[in-house]
């Protein structure tokens, strides 16, 4: 999920690249972009293997999926509050489009690099994060992020839009609740917690954030209307 979140962006900024410049650009950016991440991918796999291999590695990942979770699940508590406006990939598409009509073709290709590139080390890190748990853990993380892939390119070649009917906002609110409580569950383990519940401790964990969660976008919302 949070792989897809991030491809549903870099497809909306490729189709916009592609409609107003032209595919041959827009692909050639984002094959450019997907070429250098597979190089630093490459580079930097041996290592994770060897290091998962030795050891586990919740005291350290735990605390990033914390940080990745509390940063997604505040945009979303935020929005939930009404605070900020929700995600809008249609939104986005169009504000694409007007700014590239008065571009030149570098820029345009600059801006499907970009937009792979970044969007795409997002998902590395996510993978990354997830595969470094434990030996086996990589290939139901990379197989997690190829079937993102799928799903997303399939849906942007069949529909030719951006695709703004994906719920990307409830996704968010999803999976930084999931980062949150993996990395709350990951980073105790790795100190040493033996958790009260077991595994069945991480259920908990995503009700009682879900719970925080929905309590601050009340509070948030409740403080917008007294202002």
């Amino acid at each position: 999920m949070a792989s897809a979140v991030e491809m549903v962006e870099a497809a909306t900024i490729v189709m916009a690249v592609g409609f107003t410049q032209g595919w041959r650009v827009a692909l050639t950016g984002a094959a450019w972009a997907l070429a250098a991440l597979g190089l630093i991918i490459a580079l930097l796999g041996p290592l994770l293997a060897s290091q998962a291999a030795v050891a586990r590695l919740e005291v350290v990942v735990g605390p990033l999926l914390v940080l990745f979770g509390i940063a997604w699940l505040r945009k979303a508590i935020w929005r939930l509050a009404g605070r900020k406006a929700l995600h809008d990939e249609k939104a986005i598409y169009d504000r694409e489009v007007a700014a590239l009509q008065t571009r030149d073709r570098r820029v345009s290709f600059a801006t499907s690099f970009q937009g792979v590139f970044v969007e795409g080390l997002e998902v590395a890190v996510i993978v990354v994060t997830f595969a470094a748990t434990q030996p086996r853990a990589i290939a139901y993380s990379v197989g997690g992020a190829i079937a993102a892939a799928v799903v997303v390119l399939g849906a942007a070649v069949a529909l030719r839009a951006p695709l703004s009917r994906v719920p990307e906002n409830a996704m968010k609110t999803v999976v930084g609740l999931m980062l949150l409580s993996l990395g709350t569950m990951w980073t105790g383990e790795g100190l040493g917690v033996a958790w009260w519940a077991g595994d069945t401790t991480l259920f908990w964990l995503i009700g009682g954030y879900a719970i925080i969660a929905a309590l601050l976008s009340v509070a948030r919302r409740a403080r917008r209307v007294a202002t």
